[in-house]
């Protein structure tokens, strides 16, 4: 099953502070711990997932990393161990002092709480495309793009309102964004809390809009943005941009941008993972005589020598010349595939010379030991 968004585990934003991140976590915690959910093996489950969540948010490099790249940006660094290979007792080692006092005992004061407070816009996430060659993706590279998106207003900076006292306090919930109803049931009293519907939920109202945006605090517009882009991204991996997604009414929080990859087929390698695949033909003469052949490779040309003797189906390595993981920790191959190439027309001196070719006993097949086979050659190749 795929992993869930880490921020969304935690009921947060990707703005959300270290504060805001560490509370979210305690509070999940407390609710799934398993004291209190005995036998209970979704609460045990949430609980890991919730851990391996914080392990990875409350890290500011692994954070940053997983905003960028999701989980395979952590993946093997850390980020996805406790669901897996983690105990409870790895967890409460790691993390025991964030639950305070909460356990060992009662659990009174640390029930569910409500969001409570005044409602806050969130504009809403933008996705492109970008196209990257095979040398991009080697080495890193910058984009420039014009986003077309909601920006906020200029003429009221995105507060949608005439000028500042044009806001009034709502006088249906007094400035809290929530109504709070009590209900009389056959079980007694049921009380309620609901969005504020005068103002939204945000607080206050707007006496005079503004007369550009009419009151929503946003438009249409451009933004040029500059992406960084890391080497050795894959194909459809996606990219997050915290913040430059569009605008949000009212001076509320940005969504964010999402960059996904598009990778342009070389003309001549083949990409599998960090490694290059290249397919290069050699005459049968150059395969018995031995020859020096130029290969591509993301960095420009090479020189590789083939030895005499080379039998077709042989795979060469160099190493170090295929692509980077994007973590940068590791990097891959470039594997040639020598194939040799068989005429498929002859002229008549051709078929004599070949005949007579023929007979001489250096031309008849003695494979050895050092001749891999087939299914040597692919267990190599992919090993």
């Amino acid at each position: 099953m795929a992993k869930r968004d880490y921020y969304e585990v935690l009921e947060v934003s990707r703005s959300a502070s270290d504060a805001e991140i560490k509370k979210a976590y305690r509070q999940k915690a407390i609710q799934f711990h398993p004291d209190k959910n005995p036998g209970d093996h979704t609460a045990e489950e949430k609980f890991k997932e919730a851990a391996e969540a914080y392990e990875v948010l409350s890290d500011p490099e692994k954070r940053k990393r997983y905003d960028q790249f999701g989980h395979a940006g952590v993946n093997g660094q850390g980020g996805g161990g406790f669901g897996g290979g983690m105990s409870m007792d790895d967890i409460f080692s790691n993390f025991g002092d964030i639950f305070g006092s909460a356990f060992g005992g009662a659990f009174g004061g640390f029930g569910g709480q409500s969001s409570g407070g005044r409602r806050v816009n969130k504009g809403s996430n933008l996705r492109i495309k970008v196209s990257l060659t095979l040398e991009d993706i080697a080495k890193g590279t910058h984009k420039k793009i014009k986003v077309t998106k909601y920006v906020p207003c200029d003429t009221c900076s995105g507060t949608g309102a005439k000028n500042s006292s044009s806001f009034h306090t709502c006088s249906t919930c007094n400035g809290q964004g929530q109504v709070r109803r009590v209900t009389n049931t056959f079980l007694g009293q049921m009380q309620t809390t609901t969005t504020c519907p005068t103002c939204g939920g945000e607080g206050r109202t707007i006496s005079e809009k503004c007369t550009v945006c009419h009151g929503d605090g946003i438009l249409k517009g451009e933004e040029i943005v500059d992406i960084n882009i890391p080497a050795g991204v894959t194909e459809g991996m996606v990219m997050t941009m915290s913040g430059k997604g569009n605008a949000a009414a009212r001076g509320g929080i940005p969504g964010d941008l999402l960059i996904q990859v598009d990778e342009i087929p070389h003309p001549e390698l083949q990409r599998d993972g960090i490694n290059l695949l290249y397919e290069h033909y050699i005459s049968l003469p150059e395969a018995a005589l031995g020859t020096t052949i130029e290969i591509p490779t993301v960095d420009g040309k090479a020189k590789v020598k083939i030895e005499a003797g080379t039998q077709g189906g042989k795979v060469l390595r160099l190493r170090g010349k295929g692509l980077p993981e994007v973590n940068g920790y590791n990097k891959g191959d470039l594997l040639v595939n020598v194939n040799v190439w068989t005429p498929r027309t002859l002229t008549s001196d051709e078929k004599k010379i070949l005949e007579k070719l023929a007979e001489s006993p250096n031309f008849q097949p003695s494979p050895t030991k050092r001749d891999k086979s087939f299914f040597d050659r692919m267990k190599e190749y992919f090993g």
